[in-house]
């Protein structure tokens, strides 16, 4: 505008005119004025009509459900007690506080599973539409709501009436549907089967790494490919299976191109309960800390719920009307995810007359087919054939153009059975003690999980709960061939043969996603356990410590030392430094304990270091490229500095040369992103968590207004793990994922259990509970949710939800 302006002004000023220059200047100024004054105002009005987007907390609301008034008293926090006359309306109330607080969230959600984003976002949105159209988790999801009991079904009802009821008063909307132009339709019970479906598709991915093993399988020795998904432990038995020569064309790339990304980053979890011999109170603690990708809002909400016969609290999941992680007045239970292997691929052949048909050991068979249309914001409809074999949905029908013979089937728990894990953690909620909580868990299919128990009666337990495949053959470790038989399921593991214990000798019990069983346990789970280091640093921690109590319970999971570094730093005399910088980096590192604290510079040189050698090892230069399947590899690491590793046998100095390199490379890059002497460089520099939206995120000047980062400790191998994504070369050191919840469950106490969430309890940017739980979270701070809600100071607020 000023351009347009300064000519015109040029223009009279030419023909003499300067009169009519100074009135020129003068209505364009005011013009100006009034423009800004427009704006500002409408600034002002659409932040007051953003505003009215935040939550009623405090007064009475008229809500047609209820059979009688319930109060929600919020805490400082934004944490809702929720105390209603009965159960039914204990759930309302929830559905309710639910669509307050992460309506958007919710809404994403079940869109995702709906295979409806592209509604929403475009074309953009259409990989995934037509994944989890092809995958059918909406389908799923209602046949899992049909096999509900009448018990189940209510819960889910009164839930989706309390959500509908917040809908029904036709409040403002947040900000992100006013961005995307999306006004959501009625909650339906079936939307909250959706979100227990998604989540055992996103803990149970290892099919993906099928994928990029066949596709490897083809050119890169199997010794190469066995080292970089090796069993634990490392001595346990490596058989890597090979692909039929008739499928060595399959093109596996291509279809893993056409798939949507994972629903999440790889994932990390702790958990441990120790009896009450190792207290100071003579009852069991328990603590649990499961890690999902950093995001605001963050997967977790935490609530109270007291009803008659009904007493909860801990993290919920917005769109379930359960506590997801908690207590109730007798027990306590905590999740890691296991890692199981119960996703198979299964290579399919079509009749050789008939393309409509596929060959079974029973002689040909039909697909199951039929046609889905998903709508696209900005564009035609899109219809897609969905098609299924007896072993489950033809993913390879998401590629485009895919080849008649590329058929490529991927068999699940679910396909087989209608789901009932949501009516297991209903019943999880209602549990007394460790028989009802086995009861309720012989329910549970997917995700398999680990699960903690602890009781007021000073009993502790586990149990990896879930439909595990019993295979005819194999262990799922490549695709297989389809039509013979040979590789199909025969039922599913009995839930009396899956891992437990109650009451150990020991006294504790740990798991940090490590191995459950020993490699002679009859259950074939996967082969594929996570490394030790974090589930070492627990029992090393409860070790030094004779009786526990809520605050060294609470500094362990806060723990920031690295036994994966310490074991680093004692191969450190086998490395020949390349130049000074890399002597006087290895002279502070040999001075360090392994400790990732972010005011440090050593666990941002070690890091940097593992990075760079792991890409190194990964790439020889000549003979392979393995640089798309770099992430964190701790037993590639070790093999190097042993001299052990097949990636680096071959190599001119060995592994000695690959590990001086990249120390020398690491510390080139690290002085190209910071400025002087690295002695006085620290961790938090370039780890700390930046907390993205799903919707500011993709917009530069919103994302920057509502942009919140925290330092942090910790990296992939620590108890407080701040985990990074070594493929994001412009931030490699990031922390996108970790310990989002924290819960210490004091089984002598359980209205005094400590929690906290991050980022806060809102997903709404403008609410001061979007980001207000971060600096607790950060520093390891927690608090409690008791339930007496008068105590809970000033600036609580008590809503009354009242019958219409």
């Amino acid at each position: 505008m000023s351009q347009d302006c300064g000519r015109s002004g040029r223009v009279i000023n030419e023909f003499g005119g300067g009169r009519l220059i100074r009135l020129k200047w003068k209505w364009i100024g005011r013009a100006a004025a009034a423009v800004l004054a427009l704006i500002a105002v409408a600034a002002v009005g659409g932040y007051s009509y953003l505003r009215a987007s935040l939550p009623q907390t405090s007064g009475e609301i008229l809500v047609a459900g209820l059979t009688a008034p319930v109060k929600i008293v919020r805490d400082a926090y934004g944490i809702p007690h929720i105390q209603a006359r009965s159960e039914a309306d204990a759930w309302f109330a929830l559905g309710f506080v639910h669509a307050q607080d992460r309506l958007f969230q919710m809404e994403i959600t079940r869109r995702v599973g709906q295979g409806r984003l592209s509604e929403l976002i475009g074309s953009s949105g259409l990989r995934s539409d037509r994944f989890m159209r092809i995958i059918g988790v909406a389908r799923g999801a209602e046949a899992s709501l049909a096999a509900l009991s009448p018990a189940g079904r209510a819960q889910l009802d009164a839930y989706a009436a309390g959500v509908n009821a917040f809908l029904a008063d036709r409040p403002v909307l947040p900000p992100q549907f006013l961005l995307l132009h999306d006004t959501p339709e009625p909650w339906q019970p079936v939307d909250t089967l959706i979100w227990a479906r998604l989540m055992a598709l996103q803990l149970s991915g290892n099919w993906r790494d099928e994928l990029e093993r066949a596709e490897l399988s083809k050119t890169i020795p199997p010794d190469l490919v066995a080292n970089l998904w090796p069993s634990r432990p490392a001595d346990g038995a490596t058989t890597l299976a090979h692909l039929s020569q008739a499928y060595r064309s399959f093109d596996f790339d291509r279809l893993a191109e056409a798939l949507p990304p994972p629903l999440g980053p790889d994932l990390a979890s702790n958990e441990w309960v120790v009896s009450g011999a190792h207290t100071t109170s003579g009852k069991p603690l328990l603590a649990n800390d499961p890690h999902l990708g950093l995001t605001a809002p963050g997967p977790w909400y935490l609530v109270r719920i007291e009803a008659p016969g009904l007493t909860l609290a801990g993290a919920t999941a917005p769109g379930v009307p359960a506590v997801i992680l908690g207590h109730n007045t007798r027990i306590a239970w905590g999740f890691t995810t296991t890692g199981a292997d119960t996703f198979d691929l299964f290579l399919e052949r079509t009749a050789p007359d008939d393309p409509t048909r596929y060959e079974t050991p029973d002689g040909p068979q039909p697909f199951d087919t039929h046609t889905e249309t998903i709508k696209v914001r900005g564009a035609s409809d899109e219809t897609i054939t969905v098609r299924a074999t007896r072993h489950g949905p033809v993913i390879s029908d998401a590629m485009p153009n895919a080849a008649p013979g590329e058929i490529l089937a991927l068999a699940s728990p679910e396909y087989f059975r209608p789901d009932t894990t949501a009516a297991a953690m209903f019943e999880v909620n209602r549990a007394q003690n460790w028989a009802d909580f086995l009861a309720a868990l012989s329910g549970w299919q997917a995700p398999i999980q680990n699960v903690v128990y602890a009781d007021v009666d000073g009993h502790i337990g586990f149990i990896t709960p879930g439909l595990i495949p019993h295979r005819k053959s194999g262990e799922g470790w490549l695709p297989q061939p389809g039509w013979t038989g040979e590789y199909d399921w025969d039922g599913f593991v009995p839930f009396a043969e899956l891992p437990r214990s109650f009451d150990p000798p020991v006294g504790r019990i740990v798991n940090a996603n490590n191995r459950v069983v020993s490699n002679d346990f009859p259950v074939f789970i996967t082969r594929e356990w996570a490394a030790s280091f974090r589930a070492r640093r627990i029992n090393e921690l409860l070790d030094a410590t004779a009786r526990q109590d809520a605050y060294s319970t609470a500094a362990m999971q806060t723990d920031a030392v690295s036994i994966f570094a310490r074991e680093v730093h004692d191969r450190l005399g086998l490395v020949k430094p390349k130049d000074d910088a890399s002597r006087r980096a290895l002279a502070l590192l040999a001075a360090w304990d392994g400790s990732m604290r972010r005011d440090r510079p050593e666990p941002l040189i070690f890091n940097a270091w593992m990075r760079a050698l792991i890409l190194g090892l990964l790439h020889d230069g000549s003979k392979y490229d393995l640089r798309d399947y770099l992430t964190q590899r701790s037993w590639m690491v070790l093999a190097a500095f042993d001299g052990t590793s097949v990636f680096c046998k071959d190599r001119p100095g060995g592994c000695a040369a690959v590990i001086s390199d990249a120390l020398a490379s690491s510390l080139a890059d690290l002085s190209r992103r910071l400025r002087g002497d690295f002695a006085f460089w620290r961790w938090d520099s370039l780890h700390d968590a930046p907390f993205p939206d799903v919707v500011f995120n993709r917009i530069p000047v919103l994302r920057d207004l509502i942009r919140f980062r925290v330092a942090a400790d910790g990296d992939f191998y620590t108890v407080n793990t701040g985990a990074t994504s070594l493929r994001d070369a412009d931030n490699p050191f990031a922390d996108v994922w970790g310990p989002g919840y924290r819960a210490i469950y004091d089984l002598s106490d359980l209205d005094a259990s400590r929690f906290v969430i991050a980022p806060g309890q809102s997903g709404n940017p403008l609410s001061r509970h979007w980001g207000d739980l971060t600096a607790l979270w950060a520093d390891g701070r927690n608090l409690a949710i008791p339930p007496d809600t008068a105590g809970l100071g000033p600036d609580s607020q008590t809503l009354t939800l009242a019958p219409r």
